[in-house]
């Protein structure tokens, strides 16, 4: 990419890519990815419940706001990280 291009790339920012980013802390916080500092896969429930109980509100104090696949988006990631962390519970 172009310098120009990179900028505007990462400058562009809307719920979507602001729900992709809570998504990608919290699969961090689950140890499915690594931490971008460390480079090392850790798990800390405190943090991943705290990602994604942010993203449940943001659900709730958003409802009847989003277009359909914002919604969506919302809906699938929130399932998949409870599957995630419910699995670590156990």
């Amino acid at each position: 990419m172009k310098e120009r291009e990179e900028e505007v790339f990462f400058n562009l920012i809307n719920f979507s890519t602001f729900i992709l980013s809570l998504n990608t802390a919290a699969l961090v916080h689950l140890g499915e990815i690594p931490d971008p500092i460390t480079n090392k896969k850790e798990i800390n429930l405190t943090l991943a419940k705290q990602t994604i109980d942010t993203l449940e509100m943001l659900k709730e104090k958003t409802k009847g706001n989003l277009t359909s696949e914002e919604a969506k988006l919302l809906q699938t990631i929130l399932y998949e990280l409870k599957l995630k962390f419910l699995k670590l519970v156990k």
